[in-house]
């Protein structure tokens, strides 16, 4: 089974999967980050969609953390995999303190990448959710958890690669799922990349731009405005705009 050179050319065969949303008025891509929005951004690129990104933290094992024994996203939600907590005896406490830690992480995310702007409307619309790789799931129900909150028309999932366990699991949670390998054994997701380094913060912000330069056009607009109000006295009259 042949690995993936990089998340680019992922993000481009899956593309290919879901051509017919190309062009769609009602669809956007949402990246999970971080290497969530590489894959997103080629499959946005390529179908001429608008790019999000839709905030999840993963809850790693304490002593294991690459390790998810759940996932938490925005509204208070938590996702928990009891299988691995019961499996290994974790203590809620232990639960509770990885949950406080990455509650701040995706605040702090959510400063980064999204600043003063408001996250879409995705009220009626078709949301394409796109991760790296999937391994348990847990990060991608907290996502489909917070997403379904929203009122989406429809919610596809698409992603390189996931165990065939996952894939059983998340199938009835979407309303498609697309998946382009089923490895056996799985191993981890970055055994199926070539190459798998890691994604900053700076490169998010820089894929979100690149993928909606109206956005970026706008917020320097609204701060050119600002300039100018700021520099006008306080005693002048603002012309009236039609």
């Amino acid at each position: 089974m042949r690995r993936f050179h990089n998340r680019r050319e992922a993000g481009r065969l899956l593309a290919t999967e879901i051509a017919r949303y190309a062009k769609c008025p009602t669809a956007i891509v949402l990246g999970l980050p971080r290497g969530g929005v590489t894959v997103a951004y080629e499959i946005a690129k390529a179908l001429d969609l608008p790019l999000g990104i839709c905030l999840v933290r993963k809850l790693g094992v304490p002593w294991h953390p690459e390790l998810a024994m759940g996932a938490i996203a925005a509204n208070g939600v938590m996702v928990l995999n009891s299988d691995v907590i019961t499996s290994l005896g974790i203590a809620k406490a232990d639960i509770d303190a990885v949950a406080a830690a990455e509650r701040q992480e995706l605040a702090r995310r959510e400063r980064a990448y999204r600043g003063d702007r408001p996250a879409p409307d995705l009220a009626g619309k078709t949301v394409i959710v796109v991760d790296d790789g999937i391994a348990t799931g847990s990060s991608l129900r907290a996502a489909l958890t917070v997403l379904r909150q929203q009122s989406p028309a429809r919610i596809v999932v698409a992603v390189p690669m996931m165990p065939g366990e996952t894939h059983a699991l998340l199938h009835h949670e979407t309303d498609e799922l697309v998946c382009l390998l089923q490895p056996v054994p799985f191993f981890a997701i970055g055994a199926w990349y070539e190459h798998f380094e890691q994604v900053s913060d700076a490169e998010v912000k820089t894929l979100l731009q690149r993928a909606n330069p109206s956005e970026l056009r706008s917020g320097l607009h609204s701060f050119r405005e600002s300039l100018q109000l700021a520099n006008q006295p306080s005693d002048s009259v603002l012309p009236l705009r039609n």
